[in-house]
């Protein structure tokens, strides 16, 4: 079958729950992963055909879109940071806003003559453990820890720096039962479960029904749950002078600010994402 065919093919089965770009892109991603042909194909030569082999992985996809499941989920990974990371339904997809956080570190750690000491660095709640491979590959000389509730989250952050190099020491644990002999911090981030239930109706279909819960939602009496207990976290364990980093809820914005303030964290900071959104924060832990 010709490739501008299936292109057309999927046009008709998905533009009624997409829109015509999301398409197009879903189409020539498609194609990039599973037969490495790149977007300008149908440019250059609009009458190239595919076997029937080929044509299978492609057709499985569109079944897949049509049920609303994500692409990357689809394809078993995703774009992160110029770089190609393992995702599964054990972790959440790498978002735009996570790759805003991860820049205001590293040019602040940069900035500030770090990015060649030997920093400790926790990322809490670690999933696919994007943010902490990207920190391991982009300060060598950091000590990098990522933990996470989920065994299952482990093992595609294992897959991921595996994959890209790094060492990042992984640890099955709870926030909220944290040992004492852990070691000491100079950075901690954090994109921790920050959706309200009654949020989630508002959502889309490839979000709700095919992300982990247990990575996307918090109840709606006690929102800021994570954030309170990763700040029992940093009483012990976030070097004085150390740095807490957060991908925040938009709406919760100043209530998590107003927490951090309640735990005497000085030069906090509300940073918006390229959508004008409040999402990041960061707030430095006092030396005395």
């Amino acid at each position: 079958m010709q490739l501008k065919q299936i292109k057309d093919i999927f046009h008709s089965e998905l533009d009624a729950i997409y829109t015509k770009e999301e398409v197009d892109h879903f189409f020539y991603w498609v194609i990039e992963h599973y037969l490495g042909l790149e977007r300008f194909v149908l440019v250059l030569n609009p009458l190239v055909s595919v076997s029937r082999e080929e044509e299978q992985p492609l057709f499985e996809a569109l079944a897949g879109l049509k049920q609303e499941k994500p692409i990357q989920y689809i394809l078993g990974s995703t774009h992160f940071m110029d770089m190609e990371f393992a995702v599964n339904g054990s972790v959440l997809i790498p978002r735009p806003e996570t790759e805003e956080l991860l820049r205001w570190i590293l040019e602040d750690v940069k900035a500030d003559g770090l990015d060649g000491e030997d920093l400790n660095i926790i990322d809490v709640g670690t999933g696919s453990g994007c943010i902490a491979v990207v920190l391991a590959k982009e300060l060598p000389q950091a000590a990098v820890y990522g933990i996470d509730v989920s065994s299952e989250a482990l093992s595609v952050a294992g897959q991921n720096a595996g994959r890209h190099e790094v060492k990042v020491s992984l640890m099955e644990m709870d926030i909220a039962s944290v040992p004492d002999d852990l070691v000491q911090f100079d950075i901690i981030v954090s994109n921790p479960p920050y959706v309200r239930y009654s949020e989630k109706e508002s959502m889309r279909k490839n979000v709700k029904d095919y992300e982990p819960a247990l990575a996307l939602f918090v109840k709606d009496d006690d929102p800021l749950y994570f954030y309170k207990k990763i700040l029992d976290f940093t009483r012990d364990n976030l070097k004085p002078g150390g740095r807490l980093y957060f991908e925040i809820n938009q709406y919760l914005a100043e209530e998590t600010k107003q927490l951090l303030q309640q735990h005497n964290f000085s030069e906090i900071e509300l940073r918006k994402d390229s959508f004008g959104n409040y999402r990041m924060l960061k707030a430095i832990k006092p030396r005395n």
